[in-house]
């Protein structure tokens, strides 16, 4: 008899913790023990055993993950991670992700888990935050459609800002579809055009009814929503990881509705503030400009020369001048009269109307005046002139 086809314990080890890390189950579990044969690597790894009366599991912690207390034997636990095979030694291995004290409770340290992971990412980054638009226009709402949040944060909006359009993008906000269905209103909303924020909200409740905001695939839609996203979700003392992602945390769905949107009320008494303040400081700088006015008013008609004195100082101008013209009118009229006279002195015909007369001898062609008896000889012929004509003689 041929004895069966042999495998090797590679491939044996090696198929079961295929199988092993193909579950679900085996690949999101939350499990609860006492620490005991606790070590530290060098590289900062722990590796130790978590174990109750019935049985012990051998566990390691990578030091990417480390705890946020200190661990030692005899302490007791909450981990989540996901069960392997260790090849080498072929055991069954815990590999822990995530460990918190027992009394914490499953949901606090899976709230934890998911926090500090997302956190590690980024996702809370207050750098990535947005500033919420001062007037929107157009507001996105997730949330039930048959809740009190939807009726609270309808209320508030027609108070303080009516002027916003409300879009709402149903889904469930408790039970085992609810995270989907929040994941998926999100991205509904996300493609509305002209969109300028979002509020994410339910009432309150206990912590299980609110685990769907605590869902890594709600977070993820709000870290990558296109506008600023305000979460209202539970009351005062509930944070969800929905809370953490968002622009802005309110602690109501009403409160989210008054952080989202101006006071028109309030807007009104500024802007009638503002009107008077305006409507004075009009009439201040009116007044200060009349003022002014005035004043250079005042300075032009005490520059300015007056209408009457003016003409007065013109006809005293116009009179000096006339006196001044004709003071030299007559200096000249005098100087002329003396230089005629002394021209009219000099001149001949007035000698011969003293009865005096010239006498020049003819023939000659320059005829020359006789002014000497030496000049003539009997003979001559001459030319008398007199004061009133001239004849002729003869030197006899």
């Amino acid at each position: 008899m041929n004895p069966p086809s042999a495998l090797p314990v590679s491939a044996v080890v090696s198929f079961l913790r295929e199988v092993l890390e193909a579950n679900e189950f085996f690949s999101d579990l939350w499990i609860q023990g006492e620490v005991s044969n606790y070590s530290r690597s060098q590289v900062g790894h722990r590796y130790f055993s978590l174990k109750d009366p019935q049985a012990s599991l051998r566990t390691v912690l990578f030091r990417d993950s480390m705890p946020g207390f200190q661990l030692q034997d005899g302490e007791r636990i909450l981990a989540h991670g996901r069960i392997t095979i260790y090849p080498q030694r072929g055991e069954l291995q815990f590999v822990a992700d995530f460990v918190r004290p027992e009394g914490v409770g499953i949901l606090a340290a899976k709230f934890e888990e998911i926090r500090l992971r997302l956190d590690a990412e980024g996702l809370f980054d207050p750098a990535r935050k947005r500033p919420l638009p001062r007037f929107p226009r157009r507001i996105g709402v997730v949330t039930s459609p048959t809740g009190a949040a939807l009726q609270d944060i309808r209320n508030v909006l027609a108070r303080r800002w009516p002027l916003a359009t409300v879009l709402l993008s149903p889904a469930l906000v408790q039970g085992d579809q609810a995270a989907g269905q929040v994941t998926a209103a999100l991205r509904r909303l996300a493609k509305e055009p002209d969109l300028d924020l979002a509020l994410v909200a339910r009432g309150g409740g206990r912590a299980e009814d609110l685990w769907a905001f605590n869902d890594e695939r709600v977070a993820r839609a709000i870290y990558g929503f296109p506008v600023p996203v305000v979460s209202g979700v539970g009351h005062e003392t509930d944070v969800t990881i929905a809370d953490l992602v968002a622009d802005l945390r309110a602690s109501t769905p009403s409160a989210a509705a008054e952080r989202a949107t101006p006071d028109i009320a309030q807007l009104d008494r500024a802007l009638r503030v503002l009107d008077r303040q305006m409507a004075s400081g009009v009439r201040a700088v009116l007044s200060e400009r009349a003022t002014s006015v005035e004043t250079q008013l005042r300075r032009l008609q005490y520059a300015a020369p007056d209408p009457v004195e003016l003409r007065d100082d013109i006809s005293a101008l116009l009179r000096e001048m006339r006196t001044s013209l004709e003071r030299r009118c007559s200096a000249d009229r005098a100087r002329f009269e003396n230089v005629s006279a002394r021209i009219a002195a000099l001149n001949p015909m007035a000698t011969l109307a003293r009865g005096f007369a010239i006498v020049e001898k003819e023939g000659v062609k320059r005829k020359p005046v006789v002014n000497s008896t030496r000049n003539v000889k009997p003979g001559d012929r001459l030319s008398v002139s007199v004061g009133d004509g001239a004849f002729w003689a003869e030197v006899s």
